[in-house]
């Protein structure tokens, strides 16, 4: 390849092991598997450089045609949600995603449509023979959902089989989040069958009736793998459910959809979604079928999405589309930058709309197929997440099924610890959230959102077994930011640390800026400065703060020279005194002197945060 290009035969060519003797040189000492070698949580090595993918041949899935820009439709409402779905049809969405009240994705929204006429007033002036519809339904609920749908495509006269409908049947995932089987799953899965064999001999040929949805597993905080195992064993029983309700294999296979979370991760969502369709296609095989594309649908992340800084949210939906639409998938559906804040209005359903667009049509992103083949590091992600996701598939055959592996806990356990993992790095902000644990803006403007109050949709009989979470990551940290709201609202004033800064500007600018968004994220407000000529003027500017909490910031030179004596003058003015730093051999003298807690890259900063509110008396 080199040959063809000018510029690059200009150069003598370069091999991995003079790279790696550079690079080597850099590091000046420090560990390369440590600096450059990072890890997933299903243990899986990025390595800084990977070799081209010799051989490689495109994933089969979507042509290169644009993805289905699916808009969520989740207004209580009939006439306002009907409001909405024409203003976003009319303005660039091509289908619509109908997310019932109860449904786990309606975050204490949804339609309330429980009449045909109720849903006809939603639909109202939308042409369902020319749009693809994707349904969210409560859990267990797809049954009397599917007979309303149905019966308004009578109503409406249309014909079933021009309609492009996901009817979204998921018994499993249903049993997932919500801990419970309402019917033992051989009459669970004989249910769902007969909906399907219902809805066929209707003439909904076109029409995909059960969905393999990994969200859940996303939700709960688990692994790529761990989604890609639970989408496909859902998958399978799918299909061994469809089978025993009279389908052939090859005709059962076309009646299931599957959905998968795409995030922030850019390169693992490409490979995930590059992997569900590798794992179908031998799933395929291996039932003696020729494979032929699945039909995948992407929905931005939940776990991602932040209350704080909401504008990020759209950096991050922007990530994940890319990701998606890059992977392959069939249709995606965006979450609107205030979802984690309460029912999104127009402006933000704008946003999510656009943002496809802008990503289809001017970055042309669905002009190639498969873009990532041959890419040696997508290639090896694709791979070994592949291989992962099969050997737990493998177990979850074992243990007798998708369903049974829920019963029995099989795949909560393991999902827990990942969970676990990834709550700990978030609390280390070694995984960051921009705009909440990083770089948090203490004076955000309000965003606006629906004037719709959430309500719960309670769960008919009690929870057998463990349920799937669903979490979002930024949590933790928004609770103290909501604390801090309260104490301002109540008393005029949030919570504040004081930032003791020694020595010149330079010796100390870099752990002031570390220790102001350190302590903004937990909505501590750090009343900054300029330094100090002495310590007289340190403890009177301290005083003067209002602060109860102080932390010193400056470099190692500077702390040896003066942090215990700036430590006991604080203290002595009725400072609880913390350090921007590491106390190394330090630590028993500036303990001796004050200190009361240390602050510095990969420490537990939830929990230090959580600790200072405590000092504060903060309630």
């Amino acid at each position: 390849m080199t040959a063809d290009l000018k510029l690059a035969a200009e150069f003598p060519p370069v091999s991995e092991a003079v790279w790696r003797k550079l690079v080597e040189a850099a590091l000046k000492g420090a560990s390369f598997e440590k600096r450059l070698v990072a890890q997933t949580y299903d243990g899986l090595r990025i390595e800084p450089l990977y070799p081209r993918a010799t051989g490689a041949m495109p994933v089969a899935g979507r042509t290169a045609q644009p993805w289905q820009v699916l808009q969520r439709i989740d207004h209580p409402e009939p006439a306002a949600a009907n409001a909405e779905a024409l203003h976003d049809l009319e303005n660039g969405a091509t289908g619509l995603t109908l997310v019932f009240a109860g449904a786990p994705a309606a975050r204490g929204f949804g339609l309330v449509a429980d009449k045909t006429e109720e849903l006809e007033r939603a639909l109202s002036g939308v042409m369902l023979d020319l749009i693809p519809l994707r349904i969210e339904t409560a859990p267990f609920a797809g049954r009397p959902v599917a007979t309303l749908v149905t019966a308004l495509v009578d109503k409406a006269k249309l014909a079933p089989a021009a309609l492009a409908i996901d009817f979204g049947l998921d018994p499993i995932g249903d049993m997932a989040r919500t801990g419970r089987a309402l019917l033992p799953w051989a009459e669970l899965s004989q249910r769902a069958g007969g909906t399907a064999k219902d809805l066929a001999s209707k003439g909904y040929s076109a029409a995909r009736f059960l969905r393999a949805d990994g969200r859940g597993v996303h939700e709960a905080g688990g692994s790529e793998a761990q989604e890609l195992a639970f989408a496909i064993a859902s998958g399978v029983a799918y299909l061994r459910l469809l089978e025993a309700a009279g389908f052939a294999l090859d005709e059962a296979r076309q009646r299931i959809s599957f959905l998968l979370a795409a995030d922030a991760d850019q390169f693992l969502t490409i490979a995930k979604f590059r992997a569900l369709r590798k794992l179908w296609a031998r799933i395929e095989q291996a039932s003696g079928l020729t494979p032929e594309p699945a039909f995948v649908a992407a929905e931005t992340a939940w776990r991602m999405m932040t209350a704080r800084d909401p504008y990020v949210n759209i950096l991050r939906a922007t990530i994940a589309v890319t990701a998606a639409g890059v992977g392959g998938a069939d249709a995606i559906t965006v979450l609107p930058l205030t979802a984690a804040l309460g029912l999104p209005d127009r402006f933000a359903r704008r946003v999510a709309r656009n943002l496809q667009l802008i990503l289809l049509e001017e970055s042309n992103l669905y002009r190639v197929a498969d873009p990532a083949a041959g890419s040696g590091g997508l290639e090896t992600l694709t791979r070994e997440l592949a291989t992962a996701a099969w050997s737990l598939f493998q177990e979850i055959e074992a243990a007798g099924g998708a369903a049974a592996a829920i019963e029995h806990g099989l795949l909560q356990k393991k999902i827990a610890t990942i969970r676990v993992a990834r709550q700990a790095a978030i609390a280390k902000r070694k995984d960051a959230l921009t705009g909440t644990s990083d770089y948090p803006n203490l004076d955000e403007l309000p965003v606006k959102v629906f004037d719709v109050a959430r309500v719960s949709a309670p769960m008919p009989g009690a929870a057998t077994f463990e349920a799937l979470p669903s979490l979002r990551l930024a949590e933790p940290f928004e609770a103290m930011r909501d604390k801090s709201d309260a104490i301002l609202a109540k008393t005029g004033a949030r919570p504040k640390v004081f930032l003791a800064n020694l020595g010149k500007l330079s010796a100390f600018t870099a752990r002031t800026t570390f220790a102001k968004n350190f302590y903004e994220a937990g909505g501590i407000e750090a009343v900054g400065n300029d330094g100090f000529p002495d310590l007289a003027a340190l403890v009177a500017a301290f005083k003067a703060s209002g602060a109860k909490l102080a932390c010193l910031c400056s470099s190692d030179k500077v702390y040896e020279a003066q942090a215990a004596e700036a430590v006991k003058a604080l203290a002595a003015a009725g400072a609880v005194v913390h350090l921007a730093g590491r106390p190394g051999e330090h630590e028993g003298a500036w303990n001796a002197a004050g200190v009361n807690t240390y602050i510095y890259v990969g420490c537990d900063v939830l929990s230090l945060l959580e600790a200072a509110h405590d000092s504060l008396g903060a309630k």
